[in-house]
């Protein structure tokens, strides 16, 4: 389905002006680029007012003062997630969640505080009917393109029914957002047989096998690159694992260069050669391309970015916002939780 086909009415935007660890310089400066190069959306950004002014003023950019809306206070990183929403109720991110929760914004995106973001979006938003646990991805290179891994952080000691959904919701996400037509999936385990897993992924198994998702059975961790798999589902403690490890094989290959450069001059000659390519190769690990990672599950969009997010990342987690919008997404999560809650 075209976007246009979709949606029609514009989508509204809020951006926390005040998440991240360049806040609010490069979330002021990345949404704007966002805005300025689309113009499609309606964008709203909150935090301290006065500092988001300044920014738009010392880098000469302009926006209407209307949609800036003020909140003086600001979860900071160290900041207990849960206590935090309670103890800054005027913070940007209890703020804009609320927004989305009133229906007077359709999409949240922050570099700020991930457990607090999180939280607000499980707690305020709110949770899609018959989503017992949301989720958020990574996209991981593959051999055959891109592996969509879940869960990589929202939780931990997943059940049966988690692992399921965090399925299904990886099926709509990789086919609408992905392109892929039928998405296949696997369950991340130590073996590629059936029964090889614990209990908890073991009794996952069953459940996947019966549904009329296009289940491939168990997989192992070097599949998640190697493999022609689209969707990964796991435990969200093994997740972040491996999503952490992924992001140190750039700094790893980059060292490896420099030190095969610093043995003779030919090889720096070499090394210099490939570096346009390597770098080029490289792209799809680079957390700026992707922006953020969505929420799954939540009854509104919300997207998760880095804290060290630059005002690249931000406007490409702005873009990654509308275009979850465009194409319906929370509506379809819901429709295809729905239909297998039916079935069970």
């Amino acid at each position: 389905m075209a976007e246009s086909e979709a949606k029609n009415s514009k989508c509204r935007i809020i951006v926390d002006a005040m998440g991240g660890d360049y806040a609010p310089q490069n979330a002021v400066v990345g949404a704007l680029e966002a805005y300025n190069e689309k113009h499609d959306f309606e964008l709203f950004l909150v935090g301290k007012k006065e500092e988001i002014l300044s920014v738009i003023k010392s880098n000469n950019l302009s926006f209407n003062e209307k949609y800036i809306i003020h909140a003086d206070e600001v979860i900071e990183m160290g900041d207990s997630p849960t206590s935090a929403l309670k103890s800054k109720p005027n913070s940007s991110i209890v703020k804009g969640a609320q927004l989305v929760k009133e229906g007077k914004a359709d999409a949240f995106v922050s570099a700020g505080n991930t457990g607090a973001m999180m939280s607000a979006s499980t707690l305020i938003i709110g949770r899609i009917s018959g989503v017992g646990r949301p989720t958020i991805g990574a996209e991981m290179p593959n051999v055959y393109g891109v592996c969509y891994l879940y869960d990589v952080g929202a939780g931990k000691d997943a059940k049966p029914s988690h692992l399921f959904e965090y399925a299904v919701m990886g099926t709509i996400y990789a086919k609408e957002m992905g392109g892929v037509k039928n998405p296949s999936v696997g369950l991340l385990s130590m073996g590629e047989e059936d029964g090889k897993g614990n209990e908890v992924s073991n009794d996952a198994f069953k459940m996947l096998k019966d549904s009329k998702l296009n289940f491939i059975g168990n997989v192992e961790g070097r599949d998640i690159m190697t493999k022609h798999v689209d969707v990964v589902v796991c435990d969200g403690f093994v997740g972040n694992i491996i999503l952490k490890f992924g992001e140190s094989v750039p700094k790893l290959l980059k060292h490896l260069l420099t030190k095969t450069a610093e043995a003779s001059f030919f090889d720096k000659l070499k090394v210099g050669i490939s570096k346009g390519t390597l770098k080029k190769s490289l792209k799809s690990l680079d957390y700026q391309e992707h922006g953020g990672v969505p929420l799954l599950g939540v009854n509104g969009i919300s997207i998760i970015g880095h804290g060290s997010s630059s005002p690249k990342a931000i406007k490409n987690m702005v873009f990654k916002a509308r275009e979850m919008y465009h194409k319906d997404l929370i509506k379809k999560i819901e429709s295809s939780i729905k239909q297998y809650s039916q079935k069970k």
